[in-house]
């Protein structure tokens, strides 16, 4: 069954709450980028410091004036007079530096900025004389500047993968809250629907009954209408138990057993005998062939596809219009066949009919009733196709995994047949059994 996802309000409701985890996720996993990236700039810068004044202090213990280390330039002040390594820059040495060192006997290590350029300065005495050995960090600030662009791409990139992730756990940890917002609209659905047709049934039925007692009418034929009407109330419980359980369990619960399919659309042909003769609509049961009519299933649930095919039957046969329910039985299959003689359908829609919620074709409307149809029929295994022309009326045909027939019972409701039908050939309901071979089910 294709399921739509939610709309409206439910759609809003489901784009803020993923939108929210996603941003919730991408967030954390942002600040979690930010602080491995700080981290890591300042181990980097940590080190590089720490490398720079060991080797600066190599420098300045061991190393010669004229042979200084690469990017390390040496300054000596001896007796006023300050000699310099060979190239070393003109805006060194800090003499500042030199002048303090040379009051006192403590080293002294500082970071200078000159001319735009970063030093790293260490100055201290060595044997009898002050030596600055002096240590250009533009490698290591331009190494820092790349470190600093290296994880700025990695955050932004981490920012885009963030989202990516957020979207895709949004997407599944909102699954069971949009999943839970299709179930509520269907349920919602199923229950509008499959209700609709029993009540309806159970008003006619009880304006019957009270327009009878204010007549004064034959008290059995009032007793009978009761009949109806009870078994009616007891139906209808039945319809709300499978839709209860369908809603638990997701697929029907009940358990199965043999079901007269025959005896079943009788009993519903003339459950819809108030509907149809208020429609001025006759509706004609024929049973073909000596073999029985017997499947396996639920028994409310068959009832409640005959009903729906009768229902969508009367809802589009005009007044003097005819409705057929035949029925026939191969070796394997029993076949229900539900037709009329009213606007008919476009051949190109009989598919769409069955889709939830898809308009147009035959209904003009959401076609529910014939998607619950589709979905009972093919829990029992069978199939369902809808055939018609447009004003030339339709044809539904039910075909289901056969059984052998039911032995006969005497107080069931075969027996009451003909007295029903004689009580009932004023509201237009045939019921007929013809041999094998007199007439066929149609196409």
């Amino acid at each position: 069954m294709r399921r739509r996802p939610p709309h409206g309000p439910e759609r809003r409701l489901l784009v803020r709450a993923r939108r929210r985890i996603t941003a919730q996720v991408a967030g954390a996993i942002s600040v979690m980028f930010a602080l491995i990236g700080v981290t890591v700039y300042c181990v980097v810068t940590g080190d590089q410091d720490a490398s720079a004044r060991r080797d600066l202090a190599v420098a300045a213990q061991r190393a010669y004036l004229s042979r200084p280390p690469p990017c390390v330039w040496l300054f000596e002040l001896r007796g006023g007079t300050v000699l310099s390594s060979p190239g070393a820059p003109a805006v060194l040495p800090v003499r500042a530096a030199l002048r303090r060192a040379a009051a006192g006997h403590e080293p002294r290590v500082g970071r200078v900025d000159i001319a735009g350029q970063s030093y790293l300065v260490r100055t201290q005495w060595r044997g009898g004389v002050v030596v600055q050995a002096a240590m250009n960090l533009h490698f290591q600030v331009a190494e820092r500047h790349r470190l600093l662009r290296t994880l700025a791409a990695a955050e932004v990139a981490g920012l885009v993968a963030a989202l990516m992730v957020g979207r895709l756990v949004a997407r599944g940890a909102i699954a069971p809250l949009g999943e839970a917002l299709v179930r509520r609209r269907l349920f919602a659905a199923d229950v509008s629907h499959e209700l609709r047709t029993p009540l309806t049934r159970l008003h006619v039925r009880a304006q019957i009954v009270a327009r009878g007692l204010r007549r004064g009418n034959d008290p059995l034929l009032v007793a009978d209408e009761v009949d109806r009407l009870v078994n009616g109330t007891r139906q209808l419980g039945d319809v709300v138990e499978d839709l209860l359980l369908s809603a638990q369990f997701g697929q029907l619960r009940r358990p199965f057993g043999p079901v007269d399919l025959a005896a079943l659309a009788e009993e519903l042909v003339l459950a819809e005998a108030a509907r149809a003769d208020a429609h001025g609509v006759t509706i004609e049961v024929r049973r073909l062939g000596p073999g029985g009519h017997v499947v396996r299933g639920a028994q409310s649930a068959l009832r409640r596809v005959i009903s729906a095919l009768l229902d969508n039957a009367l809802a589009h046969t005009r007044a003097g219009g005819h409705i057929q329910v035949v029925l026939s039985a191969g070796p394997e299959t029993v076949r229900l066949d539900v037709r009329d003689d009213g606007v008919g359908l476009d051949p190109r829609d009989a598919e769409r009919l069955f889709t939830r919620f898809v308009g147009g074709g035959r209904s003009g409307g959401l076609g529910l009733g014939l998607a619950l149809v589709r979905e009972v029929v093919d829990g029992h295994g069978g199939t369902v196709t809808a055939d018609g022309r447009p004003g030339a009326g339709a044809v539904f045909t039910v075909r289901l995994p056969a059984l052998p027939a039911l032995p006969a019972d005497p107080a069931g409701r075969r027996g009451r047949g003909p007295r029903t039908t004689a009580a009932h050939a004023r509201r237009s309901v045939i019921l007929e059994t013809e041999p094998s071979g007199e007439r066929g089910p149609g196409p």
